[in-house]
């Protein structure tokens, strides 16, 4: 792995944004139960549909961004994935994730980084594939993550990044709000103990960009053929882009 870290061991543990990793921490043992829960089981549908588009078989180094948990990185393993790199803000969420993959006996392959997603630890062009499941929000800086993302991709290497939207049908439109900002933060608050954190959640998604502007943000970083496809009514979209 020496030819994958910019400039030593050092560089695993890079500053991080600190109040945002708390938030995560205190809420990541009901994490995963949450988002089950939250989703309707929907989100383990999402991680599937998303991961169809990278041929692991091609693409074996991969960087899950933002790993949470790992759920996205345990689909990656098992879709063949040689060496993944899972990273994340969170301690806690990574400890999480390193026993998901010790439980399957796959502890070999994955390697948890503590790191902002602004300021990644990797070489240029070091990763065959970058994931990104439900966290570009959650960075601080879209436009900043994106530029590291086609940076440390490989040339001919793909991103994937999964992230909330907003539904457009009319009627589901209005359901699914007052679903997402009135009943959800509450029922997350009641399981977890941090009602804040589950408020965060719709505000984050309020402010991300609409797809139409988040694909112009991945060409304006360099990314060719991107596309996005959206899913469950527009609950979540899809992103792909390719580095040349």
């Amino acid at each position: 792995m020496n030819d994958t870290f910019s400039d030593s061991s050092s560089a695993h543990r890079v500053p991080a944004n600190q109040a945002t990793g708390a938030m995560f921490s205190r809420i990541s043992r009901h994490y995963d139960l949450l988002n089950h829960l939250l989703s309707f089981g929907m989100d383990i549908y999402w991680r599937r549909q998303a991961i169809r588009i990278i041929n692991f078989s091609m693409n074996r180094r991969v960087l899950d961004l933002g790993t949470g948990t790992g759920d996205m990185a345990l689909l990656a393993a098992k879709k063949g994935a040689s060496m993944i790199f899972g990273a994340d803000i969170s301690q806690a969420m990574l400890e999480h994730a390193v026993r998901k993959f010790n439980k399957k006996e796959l502890g070999a392959i994955f390697n948890p980084v503590i790191c902002d997603a602004g300021r990644l630890p990797f070489r240029n062009g070091s990763m065959d594939a970058v994931m990104c499941a439900f966290s570009i929000r959650n960075t601080g800086s879209a436009p900043g993550t994106v530029f590291e993302i086609h940076r440390v991709l490989a040339p001919c290497g793909v991103a994937v990044i999964l992230e909330f939207s907003k539904p457009k049908i009319v009627g589901f439109r209005e359901i699914y709000r007052f679903y997402f900002h009135h009943i959800l933060p509450r029922v997350g608050g009641w399981i977890s103990g941090d009602t804040k954190a589950y408020r965060y959640l719709p505000e984050s998604v309020d402010q991300f960009p609409a797809p139409v502007e988040f694909r112009q943000l991945l060409t304006d970083n360099g990314f060719t053929d991107v596309r996005s496809y959206s899913m469950s009514g527009g609950i979540v979209t899809v992103y792909v882009g390719m580095k040349l």
